[in-house]
Protein backbone atom coordinates (compact mmCIF):
# COMPACT_ATOMS: atom_id res chain seq x y z
CA UNK A 1 0.00 0.00 0.00
CA UNK A 2 1.39 3.31 -0.92
CA UNK A 3 2.90 5.36 1.94
CA UNK A 4 0.76 8.68 2.74
CA UNK A 5 2.31 12.17 1.74
CA UNK A 6 2.95 12.68 5.76
CA UNK A 7 2.28 10.78 8.16
CA UNK A 8 -0.53 11.07 10.79
CA UNK A 9 1.56 9.84 13.49
CA UNK A 10 4.68 11.79 13.25
CA UNK A 11 5.17 12.24 16.87
CA UNK A 12 3.56 8.66 18.12
CA UNK A 13 5.78 6.99 15.46
CA UNK A 14 9.21 8.11 14.54
CA UNK A 15 11.48 5.16 14.80
CA UNK A 16 13.23 4.94 18.32
CA UNK A 17 16.68 6.07 18.04
CA UNK A 18 17.89 4.10 21.25
CA UNK A 19 16.79 0.76 19.06
CA UNK A 20 19.54 -1.40 18.53
CA UNK A 21 20.62 -2.07 14.93
CA UNK A 22 20.24 -5.88 14.81
CA UNK A 23 22.98 -6.75 12.08
CA UNK A 24 20.50 -10.03 11.00
CA UNK A 25 18.02 -8.63 8.64
CA UNK A 26 14.44 -9.80 8.98
CA UNK A 27 13.13 -12.99 6.32
CA UNK A 28 9.69 -12.98 5.96
CA UNK A 29 6.40 -11.07 6.86
CA UNK A 30 5.03 -9.71 10.74
CA UNK A 31 1.72 -9.71 11.24
CA UNK A 32 -0.17 -7.91 13.55
CA UNK A 33 -4.23 -7.94 14.72
CA UNK A 34 -5.82 -4.65 15.36
CA UNK A 35 -8.01 -4.35 17.35
CA UNK A 36 -7.18 -5.32 21.41
CA UNK A 37 -3.08 -5.98 19.84
CA UNK A 38 -2.09 -2.43 18.40
CA UNK A 39 -5.08 -0.33 20.12
CA UNK A 40 -6.75 -0.41 23.33
CA UNK A 41 -10.29 -1.14 22.52
CA UNK A 42 -12.40 -2.02 19.61
CA UNK A 43 -12.07 0.89 16.65
CA UNK A 44 -14.86 -0.22 14.89
CA UNK A 45 -17.83 0.69 17.46
CA UNK A 46 -15.73 3.49 19.07
CA UNK A 47 -15.78 4.99 15.15
CA UNK A 48 -19.24 4.29 15.01
CA UNK A 49 -20.20 5.80 18.47
CA UNK A 50 -17.93 8.60 17.24
CA UNK A 51 -19.32 8.81 14.17
CA UNK A 52 -22.78 8.84 15.30
CA UNK A 53 -22.76 10.97 18.03
CA UNK A 54 -24.28 9.61 21.92
CA UNK A 55 -28.16 10.11 21.20
CA UNK A 56 -28.09 8.51 17.54
CA UNK A 57 -25.67 5.75 18.78
CA UNK A 58 -27.81 4.87 21.66
CA UNK A 59 -30.47 4.84 19.32
CA UNK A 60 -29.09 2.70 17.09
CA UNK A 61 -28.04 -0.05 19.63
CA UNK A 62 -31.38 -0.51 20.66
CA UNK A 63 -32.86 -1.54 17.24
CA UNK A 64 -30.20 -3.70 17.05
CA UNK A 65 -31.06 -5.67 20.09
CA UNK A 66 -32.47 -8.52 17.77
CA UNK A 67 -29.27 -9.03 15.98
CA UNK A 68 -27.27 -9.38 19.40
CA UNK A 69 -29.82 -12.12 20.60
CA UNK A 70 -29.87 -13.41 17.57
CA UNK A 71 -25.95 -13.72 18.01
CA UNK A 72 -26.00 -15.27 21.13
CA UNK A 73 -27.82 -18.36 19.37
CA UNK A 74 -25.77 -18.37 16.51
CA UNK A 75 -22.36 -16.92 17.44
CA UNK A 76 -21.51 -15.38 13.92
CA UNK A 77 -19.54 -11.78 14.55
CA UNK A 78 -19.77 -11.68 10.98
CA UNK A 79 -23.68 -11.74 10.76
CA UNK A 80 -23.68 -8.95 13.67
CA UNK A 81 -21.20 -6.76 12.24
CA UNK A 82 -23.10 -6.66 9.16
CA UNK A 83 -26.53 -5.54 11.10
CA UNK A 84 -24.17 -2.56 12.67
CA UNK A 85 -22.86 -2.12 9.09
CA UNK A 86 -26.36 -1.63 7.70
CA UNK A 87 -27.67 0.31 10.59
CA UNK A 88 -25.05 2.57 10.89
CA UNK A 89 -23.44 3.10 7.40
CA UNK A 90 -26.05 1.83 4.57
CA UNK A 91 -26.55 4.80 2.13
CA UNK A 92 -22.83 6.27 3.25
CA UNK A 93 -21.15 7.63 0.46
CA UNK A 94 -17.56 6.05 0.05
CA UNK A 95 -15.98 8.70 -0.04
CA UNK A 96 -17.71 10.46 3.07
CA UNK A 97 -16.60 7.55 5.16
CA UNK A 98 -13.12 7.14 3.97
CA UNK A 99 -12.94 11.31 5.10
CA UNK A 100 -14.59 10.71 7.93
CA UNK A 101 -12.07 7.31 8.70
CA UNK A 102 -9.14 9.97 7.87
CA UNK A 103 -10.37 12.43 10.61
CA UNK A 104 -11.17 9.37 13.56
CA UNK A 105 -7.67 8.17 13.06
CA UNK A 106 -6.50 12.32 13.42
CA UNK A 107 -8.35 12.19 16.51
CA UNK A 108 -8.20 9.28 17.83
CA UNK A 109 -4.54 7.79 17.23
CA UNK A 110 -2.79 8.96 20.26
CA UNK A 111 -5.19 7.46 22.50
CA UNK A 112 -5.99 4.10 21.26
CA UNK A 113 -2.86 3.13 20.09
CA UNK A 114 -0.46 1.15 22.67
CA UNK A 115 2.93 2.17 23.10
CA UNK A 116 4.40 -1.53 23.45
CA UNK A 117 2.37 -2.40 20.63
CA UNK A 118 4.35 0.33 18.28
CA UNK A 119 7.63 -0.14 19.73
CA UNK A 120 7.18 -3.80 18.62
CA UNK A 121 5.91 -2.76 15.17
CA UNK A 122 8.85 -0.47 14.72
CA UNK A 123 11.29 -2.86 16.48
CA UNK A 124 10.66 -5.07 13.33
CA UNK A 125 10.09 -2.27 10.71
CA UNK A 126 13.59 -1.98 11.60
CA UNK A 127 14.68 -4.79 10.73
CA UNK A 128 12.94 -4.83 7.59
CA UNK A 129 10.61 -6.76 7.93
CA UNK A 130 7.14 -7.25 5.55
CA UNK A 131 4.32 -5.73 8.25
CA UNK A 132 0.58 -6.53 7.33
CA UNK A 133 -2.46 -5.67 9.22
CA UNK A 134 -5.00 -8.37 9.80
CA UNK A 135 -8.03 -7.26 11.25
CA UNK A 136 -11.25 -7.65 11.37
CA UNK A 137 -12.58 -4.13 11.51
CA UNK A 138 -13.53 -2.79 7.98
CA UNK A 139 -10.39 -1.83 5.96
CA UNK A 140 -12.12 1.43 5.13
CA UNK A 141 -11.62 2.34 8.59
CA UNK A 142 -8.28 1.20 9.62
CA UNK A 143 -6.91 2.23 5.89
CA UNK A 144 -6.05 5.58 7.29
CA UNK A 145 -4.15 4.06 10.72
CA UNK A 146 -2.43 1.45 8.33
CA UNK A 147 -0.91 4.27 6.06
CA UNK A 148 -0.10 6.12 8.94
CA UNK A 149 2.06 3.37 9.91
CA UNK A 150 3.96 2.63 6.95
CA UNK A 151 2.38 -0.94 6.81
CA UNK A 152 3.12 -2.68 3.58
CA UNK A 153 0.08 -4.78 3.85
CA UNK A 154 -3.95 -4.51 5.14
CA UNK A 155 -5.89 -7.04 5.36
CA UNK A 156 -9.47 -6.58 6.81
CA UNK A 157 -13.05 -6.92 6.46
CA UNK A 158 -14.44 -5.84 2.96
CA UNK A 159 -17.75 -3.72 3.05
CA UNK A 160 -19.87 -3.86 -0.10
CA UNK A 161 -19.96 -0.34 -2.79
CA UNK A 162 -23.00 -0.34 -5.41
CA UNK A 163 -22.73 0.92 -8.40
CA UNK A 164 -23.47 4.70 -7.40
CA UNK A 165 -20.42 4.20 -4.50
CA UNK A 166 -22.56 3.95 -1.52
CA UNK A 167 -22.25 1.44 1.19
CA UNK A 168 -25.10 -0.67 1.22
CA UNK A 169 -24.24 -2.23 4.80
CA UNK A 170 -23.35 -5.65 3.67
CA UNK A 171 -20.02 -7.07 3.68
CA UNK A 172 -18.47 -8.12 0.72
CA UNK A 173 -17.17 -11.51 1.62
CA UNK A 174 -16.30 -13.14 4.55
CA UNK A 175 -15.91 -11.42 8.25
CA UNK A 176 -11.51 -11.00 8.09
CA UNK A 177 -11.69 -13.68 11.57
CA UNK A 178 -10.14 -17.05 12.36
CA UNK A 179 -9.17 -18.46 9.43
CA UNK A 180 -10.31 -16.08 7.42
CA UNK A 181 -7.30 -14.46 8.55
CA UNK A 182 -4.72 -17.11 7.44
CA UNK A 183 -7.02 -17.65 3.88
CA UNK A 184 -6.34 -13.64 3.30
CA UNK A 185 -2.62 -13.83 4.48
CA UNK A 186 -2.45 -17.00 1.57
CA UNK A 187 -4.20 -15.24 -0.58
CA UNK A 188 -1.82 -12.09 -0.72
CA UNK A 189 1.31 -14.33 -0.04
CA UNK A 190 1.24 -18.07 -1.02
CA UNK A 191 -0.44 -20.76 0.40
CA UNK A 192 3.22 -22.20 1.75
CA UNK A 193 3.08 -18.61 3.88
CA UNK A 194 5.17 -18.76 6.97
CA UNK A 195 4.47 -15.75 9.44
CA UNK A 196 8.08 -14.33 11.35
CA UNK A 197 5.45 -13.34 13.68
CA UNK A 198 2.44 -12.91 14.38
CA UNK A 199 0.42 -10.87 17.43
CA UNK A 200 -2.99 -11.03 18.57
CA UNK A 201 -5.32 -11.34 21.54
CA UNK A 202 -8.58 -12.98 20.71
CA UNK A 203 -9.40 -16.77 20.18
CA UNK A 204 -9.71 -15.24 15.98
CA UNK A 205 -6.57 -14.67 16.09
CA UNK A 206 -5.45 -18.17 17.20
CA UNK A 207 -5.37 -19.41 13.37
CA UNK A 208 -3.18 -17.13 12.27
CA UNK A 209 -0.72 -17.19 15.34
CA UNK A 210 -0.62 -21.02 14.40
CA UNK A 211 1.77 -20.34 11.13
CA UNK A 212 3.77 -17.91 13.06
CA UNK A 213 7.62 -18.85 14.44
CA UNK A 214 6.59 -16.13 17.16
CA UNK A 215 3.40 -16.35 18.44
CA UNK A 216 2.27 -13.19 20.41
CA UNK A 217 -0.84 -14.00 22.47
CA UNK A 218 -2.19 -10.86 24.19
CA UNK A 219 1.46 -9.61 24.23
CA UNK A 220 0.85 -6.00 25.03
CA UNK A 221 -0.67 -4.37 27.98
CA UNK A 222 0.53 -0.62 27.99
CA UNK A 223 -2.44 2.04 27.46
CA UNK A 224 -1.30 5.58 25.85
Amino acid sequence: MPAPPESLFQTAMDPDEHLADDPLRPIGVVAFDFDGTLTVRDSFTDFLSWNAGALTWMRGLVSLAPAAARYLVNRDPGLLKGAVARRFLAGTPLHELEARARAYAEARSRSLLRPDALNSWRYWRSRGATLVIVTASPEYLIAPFARGLGADHLLGTRLAVDADGRLTGDLDGANCRGPEKVRRLRETFGEDVRLAAAYGDTAGDRDMLAIAVHAGFREFGERP
